[in-house]
């Protein structure tokens, strides 16, 4: 990846008004690997501005003008996408409303059918914006929710809500900033659970450090905004970040990132599930590949949050040489998000480390 950075910005680095054979070419292998029509890229700097575009795009295609996100959530820094980002913004214009993120250890709701209760909570986020005299432009959704504690729907969850969606005019907006490029065990977190959306946002992945990234959708929502707006972006897709983040994918494929990230993700949540069996501070694990976490808690039956312990774990951890973060609704989760590269030997640390730690907490 340094070799082609090197190699490009040796040779030519341009703004984005001049076409180069990089922009194109990273566009087309993008293209590639996504699902139905999903084929016309248009590259920015961060997944903030790729999430800001992508609702513009919506609002432009749609005619419509609100926003359905999740309660806790986390899209990006701008004006715009911060309103969007309910974990840190408590602006709720008209334009916005928030549906529940569809937690299956700690229900938001006491019914016997999990799924109907979350689906139905975007039911009625759709009807809370027609109340306000708007209609939804899109959903702007996780694949698999970071924020509020790496949570995973129910099957079906997401084929549900991207059709009560469609039905009421809106457009799907799968962010994948953090689940794209292989985290979860397939390319895209959206593969998972056979769905399509309408325009995936991509990020912080693509140029694995550098400054890239994505807004990917169809040609029929591309040329709708085209025909009704522009778009220029001095940096994003300039020659040297676009060899960049072909390099990232020519890596990942010739070093069978994505199988390795299936198997060492399996090992280790394995690994993570029988520290769940010896110590109760651990009330869950949740994840896919090497997108984990575990949720500690001072009681198992009540599920008390246990924000201080997961600080404590973070700082132990720490001083036994492996990073970890925590976050979630209640602060009580640690992140668990290893370089791809991660291999058994690296997990086999990992676990280690955690049993350590545990056992001095």
């Amino acid at each position: 990846m340094i070799a082609a950075l090197v190699k490009q910005a040796s040779t030519l680095n341009t703004h984005t008004r001049y076409l180069h054979e990089n922009v194109v070419e990273l566009a087309e292998i993008i293209a590639s690997k996504m699902p139905g029509e999903l084929g016309v890229c248009i590259f920015v700097c961060t997944g903030t501005e790729a999430n800001d575009l992508a609702t513009r795009i919506a609002r432009t295609a749609t005619g419509n003008k609100g926003m359905l996100v999740s309660e806790y959530s986390y899209h990006g820094d701008s004006t715009l996408v911060h309103t969007l980002s309910t974990a840190d913004s408590e602006d709720r214009p008209d334009w916005l409303s928030l549906f529940e993120p569809p937690c299956q250890y700690r229900p938001a709701f006491d019914g016997d059918d999990l799924l109907e209760d979350y689906v139905g909570s975007v039911h009625n986020a759709i009807n809370a914006l027609k109340q306000k005299n708007q209609l939804p432009a899109a959903i702007m959704i996780d694949s698999i929710f970071d924020c509020p504690g790496t949570i995973e729907a129910p099957k079906g969850y997401f084929q549900q809500v991207y059709k009560k969606v469609r039905e009421a005019g809106g457009l799907v907006i799968a962010d994948e900033v953090q689940s794209g490029y292989c985290r979860t065990g397939k390319w895209w977190g959206f593969a998972h659970d056979d769905v399509v959306p309408d325009i995936v946002t991509l990020g912080k992945p693509m140029g694995a450090g550098h400054p890239l990234a994505a807004v990917v959708t169809t040609p029929e929502i591309a040329d709708k905004f085209a025909n009704e707006s522009s778009y220029f972006n001095t940096f994003g897709g300039n020659p040297v970040s676009t060899a960049v983040g072909k390099a990232v994918i020519d890596v990942i494929d010739a070093e069978n990132i994505l199988e390795n990230v299936a198997r060492i993700g399996a090992y280790t949540r394995s690994g993570l599930e029988k520290l769940l069996e010896k110590y109760d501070v651990i009330g869950d694990v949740r994840g896919r590949g090497l997108f984990l976490s575990m949720e500690l808690v001072k009681d198992r039956a009540l599920k008390t949050p246990d924000a201080i312990a997961a600080q404590q774990m973070a700082n132990l951890m720490k001083d036994e040489g492996v990073i970890l973060s925590t976050h979630g609704r209640y602060e009580n989760t640690l992140k668990i998000r290893p370089p791809m590269v991660f291999n058994q030997d690296n997990a086999d640390q990992l676990l280690v480390a955690l049993d350590v730690c545990f056992g001095k907490l």
